[in-house]
This record gives C-alpha cells, sequence and structure tokens, in this order.
C-alpha cells in the first residue's frame, strides 16, 4: 500500500486551508487593521443599542404605563377569583 501523491501527508502541511500564521491569502496587515476597526464600531453600536433596550425593558414605570388596561384586567380577574374563593369557603365552614 502505497501513500496518495495527491493528498497531503502528515509532514507536508494542506495548500488549501491556510495555517494560523499566515491568515487569508492575499490581505495585508493595513486590510486586517482596518476589518478590526471596523468588527469593533459595530461591536460598539451593538452594544449601546443592545444597553438601550434591556433599559427601555426593565422600566417597569413605562410598562405599566404602556400596558395599563391589561393590568387592570389582570387585576380584576384576580379579585373576582379571590373574592369567589373567600365566598365559597365561608360557605363551607358553616
Amino acid at each position: 500500500m502505497s501513500a496518495d501523491p495527491t493528498q497531503p501527508t502528515p509532514s507536508q502541511p494542506n495548500p488549501s486551508k491556510p495555517t494560523p500564521s499566515t491568515g487569508m491569502p492575499g490581505r495585508s496587515a493595513e486590510q486586517i487593521r482596518k476589518d478590526i476597526d471596523v468588527q469593533r464600531q459595530q461591536l460598539g453600536t451593538s452594544v449601546e443599542a443592545l444597553r438601550v433596550r434591556v433599559t427601555e425593558l426593565t422600566d417597569w414605570r413605562s410598562q405599566v404605563e404602556q400596558h395599563k388596561q391589561q393590568l387592570i384586567i389582570g387585576a380584576a380577574a384576580i379579585g373576582f377569583v379571590v373574592g369567589v374563593r373567600l365566598m365559597f369557603g365561608r360557605r363551607k365552614n358553616r
């Protein structure tokens, strides 16, 4: 059994895969720096947008204001259920 000459051996690196030290072929160090700067800016923008969104969602006062009708309906339903349970509880005790 002889080795296939078209397949790289462990001592020969695969030329189609870049090694960690060479990176993507054809890119200069300046292009890589520019890409890193663009990624940093995008990350900063994303983090800021996320911070604003988290602040909006965790502001309970604005949530109450936005969902006032649902809260009133829910409170009325809970009050009704509690009242009915109390009423039937007193009847059983008599």
